[in-house]
């Protein structure tokens, strides 16, 4: 009997059936289905438990798995008539790494360094799990009921497949230490799950651009994997508009562990409210070989530093704009999109004129539409112009579900401002 069938029957140990008329969704393949489409639930399924989806009049519909604590009381697994059980985890982890196949061969590839995710939660068809590599450590979240319940299954199967493509993996770390929990009745919890403790900052890149990360407590699961092929754009950006000159000057806000700033060749101002990143950012630069005089670390409310730089007269070059999720639900829209509005009208104050403004939303209750909205608005009361170069998002390690829209959380903007 393998580690799954301990805890449910694979064919389900319950059955949920659907109200008439609110089928449409899960035949179109949305993997959430919400109390109010529920008409009953029968077979005395208890949280975490693997579900069959029926129809009001008794037609197969999904497979997935069920909690009753949640308003997303089902997170469907698949839509065939198949048991969830470790086969299928397999295959389906599979899949998820495989489909990272250009991060996988590790041999002289600088991508490896770099970190990459390595599953995507329902955006590769496996809700409620990411799990985020890092050289030779995997870092998993379990976000919901059922995964947490098998996550020390999910570790093994990780390193059992990784194995097997002879790519090392030294351990598996947890990082379930999200908000997202308390829906789900889970406690937030960190800690090894398989193999070696990470050490007590992983080294990532190479050469002339090192950064540390911390895997225990660090934003995410470290760091922001998703930023990754940003980074890259303005490291091009530089290159191309200015000829990598010493002479420039970028303002990096929200700067987390300065990883945006170590793109620029000139003077680089890192701005955060936490002293412990700072710190950590210190520690990257000074690996990265930067120069001292060349890098500040301010530690400031994000709102007030810029209203008072604005205020001054000063401007950058590059401004960047990186602010956490200002959004939690749709309920906080309305607010954040004033904080939104707020730090984007007085980052267009301090651009210089023809330099640039990358800014990003993280929010996924904040569609792109609006977030361009906001800005536009922005800009209006600014007094500047703009023109949008690129709409900017994650890397393709961050795949989107065409059924799932709302796994497009983090998009942003490259302007060019006047």
């Amino acid at each position: 009997m393998t580690d799954l069938e301990v805890n449910n029957n694979p064919h389900g140990t319950g059955i949920v059936t659907i109200k008439s008329g609110r089928e449409k969704p899960i035949k179109n393949r949305h993997p959430w289905i919400f109390s109010g489409a529920i008409e009953a639930v029968k077979g005395g399924a208890a949280p975490g438990d693997i579900v069959t989806v029926m129809s009001h009049d008794d037609k197969f519909l999904a497979r997935g798995y069920w909690n009753p604590k949640s308003q997303i009381q089902v997170r469907i697994l698949t839509w065939q008539d198949e048991p969830i059980d470790e086969a299928w985890w397999r295959r389906m982890l599979k899949r998820a790494i495989d489909a990272r196949h250009y991060y996988n061969d590790i041999q002289g590839r600088t991508t490896y360094n770099e970190g990459y995710r390595v599953v995507n939660a329902d955006n590769d068809f496996i809700p409620g799990l990411i799990v985020d590599r890092y050289n030779e450590w995997l870092v998993l979240q379990a976000l919901t009921f059922h995964v947490d319940q098998h996550k020390a299954m999910i570790a093994r199967l990780l390193a059992e497949l990784f194995a097997e493509m002879n790519i090392p993996v030294k351990g598996i770390y947890e990082r379930s230490d999200v908000d997202v929990r308390g829906k789900e009745g889970l406690k937030q919890e960190t800690g090894l799950l398989w193999g070696e403790e990470p050490p007590e900052y992983i080294q990532m890149g190479q050469e002339a651009l090192i950064y540390l990360v911390d895997v225990r407590k660090g934003h995410k699961t470290g760091t922001y994997l998703d930023q990754k092929p940003n980074h890259a754009l303005l490291e091009a950006l530089f290159e191309r508009e200015y000829g990598l000159s010493p002479e420039t000057s970028l303002l990096n806000l929200f700067s987390y562990t300065g990883r945006f700033g170590l793109a620029a060749p000139g003077h680089v101002t890192n701005v955060d409210a936490s002293r412990d990143v700072l710190e950590l950012a210190e520690k990257n630069y000074q690996l990265s070989l930067f120069e001292a005089d060349d890098a500040e670390f301010i530690q400031a409310d994000v709102f007030e530093y810029l209203r008072d730089i604005a205020a001054e007269g000063q401007q950058f070059d590059v401004v960047i704009l990186d602010p956490p999720k200002f959004a939690q639900n749709a309920q906080q829209v309305d607010k954040a999109a004033r904080g939104y509005k707020d730090i984007n009208l007085n980052a267009f104050r301090v651009v210089k004129p023809g330099g640039y403004l990358m800014t990003f939303s993280c929010s996924g209750a904040i569609d792109a539409d609006l977030f361009q909205k906001i800005v536009f608005g922005a800009l209006a009361d600014s007094g500047r112009e703009a023109q949008i170069l690129r709409h900017l998002g994650p890397g393709d390690d961050h795949p989107v579900a065409l059924t799932f829209p709302e796994g497009a959380y983090l998009k942003g903007l490259l302007l060019r401002v006047y």
